[in-house]
């Protein structure tokens, strides 16, 4: 099984109500709020080494985190501090993955045109005038994954680790099934 790396978890909650950005803002060290070039506030951890977007719905988007444990920290770290600063939370935030970005390494180099051909136009994009990778759209999982020449991937579009190995598993399957890959 080839090894997979999670990149980056895009993850959404709520914080139950309408926040007051600008005094939150004020609350959080570092924070950058400038409502009229971007609607949000983005919060930038260290550790984990997050963003995190919060909007005056009360909705959050924590994106750059490495794993579901980091998001869950990240927007834990983010609602304490808030709440230090005596801003009120409602109820525990319920964390949604929106996307999962993650590589891999098929461990071999492979042929783009011959897999356009042999994974049937349908589902399958290459262009290498307009972008080296062959874009591989499979419908379960629903994921996207690009694959280059040098057999190197990357998947996106999951919504747990499960979907991406799956998805590397099913790629590296019908490659080897066409005789594209060792």
């Amino acid at each position: 099984m080839a090894v997979i790396k999670i990149e980056n978890v895009v993850a959404s909650t709520s914080l139950g109500g309408e926040l007051d950005l600008q005094a939150i803002a004020l609350a959080l060290d570092g924070a950058e709020y400038e409502p009229e070039q971007f609607p949000g506030l983005i919060y930038r951890l260290k550790e984990p080494k997050t963003a995190t977007l919060l909007f005056r719905s009360g909705k959050v988007v924590c994106t750059g985190a490495k794993s579901l444990e980091q998001v869950k920290t990240a927007i834990s770290k983010v609602a304490k501090q808030i709440e230090a600063a005596g801003i009120v939370i409602k109820g525990e935030p319920k964390i949604e993955v929106q996307n999962i970005v993650a590589s891999s390494d098929l461990g071999a180099q492979i042929n783009l045109n011959a897999i356009a051909i042999s994974l049937g136009l349908e589902k399958v994009e290459y262009e290498p005038e307009q972008f080296p990778g062959l874009v591989y759209r499979i419908d379960s999982p629903k994921v996207v994954v690009l694959l280059f020449g040098s057999g190197k991937l990357v998947c996106t579009g999951a919504r747990k680790p499960e979907d991406v190995e799956a998805a590397v598993d099913k790629i590296t399957e019908e490659l080897k099934a066409a005789g594209l890959l060792k």
